[in-house]
């Protein structure tokens, strides 16, 4: 039966990675997400209801839309796939089952879902358009306050005060960069990159939080490190001035990309060994 069970959370993923591909392409444009019908972004055609079946649609169509041909970018399909995975993977990690699923491990599970949601957005967002959006994280703010509502009620959550600590970290930071960065500064990218750790730390924990931003941060050196043996090798070959090179030279690093991705991996395996 939990079989069963996983397969029903791995197509919900699937649908939900189908929705961030939505989401991505949708919020920094101001489009209504919810309402509005899907279309292919190059011809504007409204897309059939067979054309948005998460995975399978990709396939049969061969990559490409129904309509004008144009060729449909791998990462919708990647992102359906991993999105079903991070589903299936932090239900298995919390040992969640028919028979012995209790209101406590059904309230952590949707709201972890939920939680993911939020990352996977922001990190869609971050890696296509450089920054991290500010409405998005507002969203995960609002599920990490209901639930630690439900926490303070329901649960009797001791820690409780540590929340309301974050909370208030959190208004904070966005006062600040509301009030006092927006008018003397354009570019509030460290405001956003804390208001996000903030994020994590108030669902994850510190723990959590803190083996992101490490992992984060090799990441980024690996990453510098590339990018100067590259800038090197193409010095020496003297196509250093070519516009692609340039390109990825300026590129600026995604932190908030990594952030999500390091957090989420994490969070599953830790939470792998907490219910084990």
């Amino acid at each position: 039966m939990d079989i069963f069970l996983y397969t029903i959370i791995f197509i919900i993923g699937t649908l939900f990675g189908s929705f961030f591909t939505l989401a991505v392409y949708r919020i920094p444009l101001k489009k209504d997400i919810t309402h509005e019908q899907s279309f292919c972004p190059n011809c504007n055609h409204k897309l059939s209801f067979f054309d948005l079946i998460p995975i399978l649609s990709y396939i049969f169509l061969g990559g490409k839309c129904r309509y004008c041909k144009q060729k449909i970018r791998p990462r919708y399909l990647l992102l359906e796939l991993l999105s079903g995975l991070a589903f299936v993977l932090f239900a298995i990690s919390i040992k969640l089952s028919i028979f012995k699923v209790t209101l406590d491990v059904a309230i952590y599970f949707i709201c972890g879902l939920l939680y993911f949601a939020t990352l996977f957005i922001i990190a869609g967002i971050e890696k296509e358009k450089g920054y991290v959006e500010k409405s998005v994280l507002l969203f995960g703010y609002i599920i990490e306050t209901l639930y630690i509502i439900y926490l303070y009620i329901v649960a009797k959550d001791s820690n409780i005060y540590r929340y309301v600590i974050y909370l208030a970290i959190i208004v904070a930071l966005l006062l600040i960069d509301t009030v006092v960065l927006r008018k003397k500064i354009k570019n509030s990218y460290p405001i956003e990159i804390l208001l996000l750790c903030m994020l994590l730390v108030c669902f994850s924990g510190e723990t959590i939080t803190i083996l992101s931003i490490t992992f984060t941060m090799l990441i980024i050196a690996i990453e510098l490190i590339i990018k100067k043996i590259s800038s090197k090798i193409k010095k020496l070959n003297k196509v250093e001035k070519s516009d692609k090179f340039k390109e990825i030279k300026n590129r600026k690093i995604p932190i908030g990309y990594y952030l999500c991705i390091t957090n989420i991996i994490c969070f599953i395996i830790a939470n792998y060994y907490i219910f084990s």
